[in-house]
């Protein structure tokens, strides 16, 4: 269901707010799904329910145009997205069934501890690239078709799963799936949102029915958003990864924290 909201003094500091997300979005293979979440129904106010759906449709920009910058600078590896996004469209549509079943408590609850392993994983990931460097090329020869399908089921279905239940990016068990595969950097990035914008299309046609997207709010964020995502796929390439790399993943890390243990309070 779509409705319009009254515009608020405090929804003009969104377009703000969506042009750094955007920017951060494409830039860490995410789409910006998870920061709106805690801005609309900690900052707004606006139900938990709501909030998702709406989460979902304002991320669909940054996911699109960022994706199309990735593809131009062959940041995509189209056929390990392949296979994570036909699980996460199974997952997409189990996520959306689950969100319809709990309470608004329990949807902020369950994302603040969602956020939580989602910051455990980054740092856990961040502690073991460095000791893994060396062997990513002897690894990667190694890697086998198979091994690659079953890892791509696996966490392509989880993420399509946590998009469609909480309306966020789902971005942590691609990016996880992704970094197992020991391939560059740039190349996670890109297909993970390649991965995250099927996801959240089809999460966000099987929550159109049921759930409530407030345009108005999507008009705001997106003003902001869309012209990140533009930015955030040059800068990229722009970027030498190397120690830098490491301190931007525990800046992102310590932002999680800090939002999920808000958003099991307020669920409380």
């Amino acid at each position: 269901m779509i409705e319009f909201s009254g515009i608020q003094n405090i929804y003009f500091i969104l377009p703000l707010l969506g042009l750094v997300i955007g920017i951060f979005g494409t830039m860490t293979g995410g789409g910006g799904g998870f920061f709106f979440i805690p801005i609309l129904t900690l900052i707004i106010g606006v139900p938990a329910q709501t909030a998702f759906t709406t989460s979902l449709v304002a991320a669909l920009p940054i996911c699109a145009l960022g994706s199309f910058g990735h593809y131009r600078r062959r940041n995509i590896d189209l056929r390990l997205a392949a296979i994570f996004a036909s699980f996460g469209i199974a997952g997409a549509f189990i996520g959306s069934a689950l969100t319809n079943k709990v309470s608004s408590a329990q949807l902020k609850t369950g994302f603040g501890i969602y956020s939580l392993l989602i910051a455990s994983n980054v740092i856990f990931s961040t502690l073991r690239k460095d000791q893994n460097k060396k062997k990513n090329k002897k690894q990667e020869t190694q890697s086998r078709k198979l091994v690659r399908i079953a890892k791509g089921s696996m966490f392509g279905l989880a993420a399509g799963t946590v998009t469609g239940t909480f309306g966020t990016s789902g971005t942590a068990p691609v990016l996880a799936g992704l970094l197992s595969m020991r391939i560059p950097v740039k190349l996670v990035i890109g297909t993970s949102l390649l991965v995250v914008l099927v996801n959240t299309i089809f999460a966000t046609g099987a929550h159109f029915l049921v759930g409530k997207i407030d345009m108005t709010l999507v008009c705001f964020l997106t003003t902001g958003s869309a012209i990140g995502a533009l930015l955030g796929p040059k800068l990229i390439n722009r970027i030498q990864f190397n120690k830098s790399e490491n301190k931007v993943r525990y800046w992102y890390a310590a932002i999680m924290v800090v939002l999920g243990i808000l958003m099991i309070i307020k669920g409380d």
